[in-house]
């Protein structure tokens, strides 16, 4: 494919030399225009490759009916890669979802009837199980049954136990092996990541085979374990996975990175849509959270992509409720004003756990990678599934699925619940069973019920803290959903019996009379939910959606809003960066956030490199160099690109010629051009300059020169230049001095400009009007360029005691 060939932009005129060479313009280089691992796509570059090949396709479609049908294959491409995409990530939830079920409840028994069946579809045929006790039927046998034989008493509890926690530390071990061992990238949720690969960084194999079937698997086996962690990030990234194999399937996205993270946007929405049950949530989400662009078609692609991953969900109906989710929910009774003040008090409990868990968890993982304990993930997944099996098992609410927790917890109390947190006492003149219980008094069950919780609640606090990040698949959405709900389970119950007892205070008074369904303490549970998962994330507009489309609860669209973006003031208040833009920090991912504001006052004469210290920039002359002298000028030299000028005498920029394209054009050149030597001249310009007879033949690269490469003045404010970056998705930026090159910014120098500015330290090096001297002028007083010598300007041999009419008027006029 002729990758990067018709990027070139030329000045006019005939392309065609007076010598008999073959250009290298009218046969395309394999491998130029393409990537390393862990560097950063142009995507001007892309989008102009894009428009080019779209260009080419539209101008042969009239010629014959196989061109036209290309053009429509190439059209229809994108949906039918969105289609696919949708389906894989529909069937691979439903599968983990049941995977997932039964694997949990085998930590507690086994059907015997059915060895496939979790406990719940076990019971579901069975006509020997009560109303109080319907999870126990004959067919269902506890372990301690099928081992001691004895189904109650102490002998049975410990055998249990002893059970729940070899099942657990089984699952953790298998899940964390297969990690190591197969696929270190389907480790952690894959969000950040995602996020960063979005954002135009490349990390190879990240959404590659391996990873997407090692990372369906140990998720089942992670969530199996009872660990504090969820399924729902990693679902977005098994998502991204799916579409990024079958972006290989269509040329148009597989030779084009920046229309390839157009899939991988669509395919984030996919995930949070099946994860969730939530479509349009899920466009949203990949809207708010992860995408970096994101164009209108992208939209709609995406909408698609979750349409047909719900569409699949559903269809397999894994939990078997005709719902995309296992904590749907429906409230009876609406909510009333007074109660926006308990909710706001959620959303500040919401930032709060927020703000401590981003700072705890990412002290946890630095110190992590710090110390000797970061060599040995195994054991410390091990010890945590140790320490969450052992403490978990004795309370029920810990024992329980998180997601199982999160349905009980968000669950009305009606006439038919027999779950603890349900055993208020009865009014004994209430005649009929009616769907809207009236406000009754707590019985024992509630009061133990809500001494379980806060110990639950101390224990997911802690445990989710050294969980998220350790070396098997973990989401955040679940853990931090439990702790707001199990938080606004309880506010919810204290300010149920705070109306029942004084239903004759003011606020009370006007919205609940005696023996009216007044408070709902499952939607608290809701509201909780989603402010702690708003203070820890940051998100705003999709959380509302997700939640709302989660739990059906449409009319708590206001209580919901409010807690969020409470939670979302509180948090910002300790710090501006969610738990994944935290994590894009801690690993040194290349990320320009857009959410950040630039607001120091810095040039970009500040930032570019060379510095001071540093030796000058190298460059490329248009026409004389040889093939020798830029080989050596790439071993020499780290970087990943160099300016082209048109000769040591002037230094105007002409291009910009990338590293990894300079090198496979030579090494191209030297296969299949006779001719080619060290010694040859290479040459940049439109037209090779005359040479002697007897000189080796010339090699003509002008095909790999980007010549319109983005370029700022030394006096450029880095607020511009920042936006710039963040906007266009620049790889680098060149800085001149009346069309004189003085150096380059690139990405990584500016978030190291960022980070400096963050921690209050001295800038890099003061502004550059403190230290005039610190960059030698490109010219010398006399007005004409300084010399270089080959690829480096030659330092002023004397220092200059006179300043330039032109320095001491910039000097004069600039006012910082």
């Amino acid at each position: 494919s002729a990758t990067g060939t018709h990027y070139t932009m030329t000045n006019g005129g005939n392309i065609n030399s007076s010598t008999h060479l073959l250009d290298l313009l009218d046969e395309p280089i394999p491998g130029v225009g393409t990537y390393d691992d862990f560097h950063t796509i142009d995507w001007v570059r892309e989008k102009c490759k894009d428009r080019e090949r779209h260009r080419r396709i539209n101008s042969k479609k009239k010629e014959s009916a196989w061109e036209m049908t290309k053009s429509l294959y190439d059209a229809w491409s994108g949906w039918l890669v969105v289609t696919l995409t949708g389906l894989a990530s529909g069937a691979l939830a439903g599968l983990i979802d049941i995977a997932a079920d039964w694997m949990t409840d085998l930590k507690e028994g086994i059907c015997l009837s059915a060895l496939w069946f979790n406990h719940e579809q076990c019971c579901w045929g069975s006509n020997e199980t009560t109303f109080e006790e319907r999870d126990k039927c004959p067919q269902w046998k506890t372990w301690a049954e099928l081992i001691i034989g004895q189904a109650e008493g102490p002998g049975s509890y410990i055998m249990n136990y002893i059970m729940y926690i070899f099942w657990a530390l089984s699952f953790a071990f298998l899940a964390v092996s297969l990690v190591k061992v197969f696929a270190p990238y389907a480790c952690g949720s894959g969000i950040p990541e995602i996020k960063t690969i979005l954002s135009g960084f490349i990390i190879r194999g990240y959404l590659g085979k391996w990873t997407l079937m090692i990372k369906t698997i140990t998720l089942v086996l992670a969530v199996a374990s009872g660990l504090s962690l969820g399924k729902e990030g990693p679902l977005v990234h098994v998502a991204c996975c799916c579409g990024n194999i079958f972006s290989y399937l269509f040329p148009k996205y597989s030779t084009n990175e920046a229309k390839k993270r157009e899939v991988l946007s669509a395919a984030s929405a996919a995930g949070v849509s099946v994860a969730f049950g939530a479509p349009i949530g899920g466009v949203l989400f990949s809207l708010e959270e992860v995408s970096y662009y994101f164009p209108l078609k992208t939209l709609w692609r995406s909408f698609f992509a979750a349409l047909v991953a719900a569409f699949v969900l559903r269809s397999i109906n894994p939990f078997g409720n005709s719902r995309l989710v296992l904590f749907y929910v429906e409230y009876h009774t609406p909510w009333y004003l007074f109660e926006l003040l308990p909710f706001i008090l959620l959303g500040v409990f919401g930032g709060l756990w927020g703000a401590f868990f981003i700072r705890a968890n990412i002290a946890w993982c630095r110190r992590r990678k710090s110390t000797k304990f970061g060599k040995y993930p195994v054991l410390e997944v091990i010890i945590v599934a140790a320490i969450t099996a052992v403490i978990a098992f004795p309370n029920p609410y810990t024992r329980l699925n998180t997601s199982e927790l999160i349905k009980e917890l968000f669950t009305d109390c009606g006439p038919l619940e027999s779950s603890s947190l349900c055993d208020y006492r009865n009014d004994m003149n209430a005649s009929k069973i009616v769907d809207d219980i009236p406000d009754r008094p707590a019985g024992t069950g509630v009061y133990s019920a809500i001494w379980q919780l806060c110990l639950a609640l101390i224990f997911k606090i802690i445990m989710t803290v050294f969980t998220f990040g350790i070396k098997v698949p973990s989401g955040l959405f679940i853990p931090s959903m439990a702790i707001g709900a199990i938080a606004g389970r309880i506010v919810g119950i204290a300010v149920e019996q705070l109306a029942y007892y004084h239903h004759d205070w003011f606020i009370f008074k006007e919205w609940c009379e005696v023996g009216a369904d007044c408070i709902t303490p499952g939607l608290y549970a809701m509201v909780g939910a989603a402010a702690c998962l708003g203070g820890v994330t940051r998100m705003t507009v999709s959380l509302v959606v997700i939640v709302f489309e989660l739990t059906g609860g449409l009319e708590y669209i206001v209580p919901l809003m409010a807690a969020v973006m409470t939670s979302k003031w509180v948090g910002d208040a300790f710090g501006r960066e969610g738990i994944y833009e935290a994590h894009i920090r801690l690993n040194g991912y290349p990320f320009l956030d857009a959410k950040e504001e630039f607001t120091h006052t810095t040039l970009a004469a500040d930032v570019m490199r060379p510095r001071r210290s540093d030796p000058p920039l190298a460059v490329l002359t248009q026409d004389n160099m040889t093939v020798e002298d830029i080989e050596n000028l790439i071993n020499e030299t780290s970087y990943n690109g160099f300016p082209v000028i048109m000769s040591k005498e002037s230094q105007r920029l002409v291009g910009f010629a990338l590293r990894r394209d300079l090198t496979i054009a030579i090494e191209s050149a030297r296969k299949k051009q006779e001719g080619i030597v060290g010694s040859s001249r290479v040459c940049f310009a439109q037209h090779t300059p005359s040479l002697p007879a007897e000189s080796p033949r010339p090699l003509k690269l002008r095909s790999i020169l980007d010549m319109s490469p983005f370029t700022v003045t030394d006096h450029t404010p880095m607020e511009i230049v920042v936006d710039i970056f963040r906007k266009l998705g620049l790889r680098q930026c060149l800085v001149t001095h009346n069309g004189i090159v003085l150096g380059i910014i690139t990405k990584k120098n500016i978030l190291e400009h960022l980070e400096q500015l963050k921690q209050h330290v001295e800038p890099l090096a003061p502004p550059w009007h403190y230290n005039k001297k610190r960059y030698p002028p490109s010219y010398g007083p006399d007005g004409k360029p300084r010399p270089r010598l080959n690829n480096v300007q030659l330092k002023p041999i004397a220092e200059e005691r006179e300043e330039t009419e032109e320095e001491v008027h910039l000097l004069n006029s600039t006012t910082l």
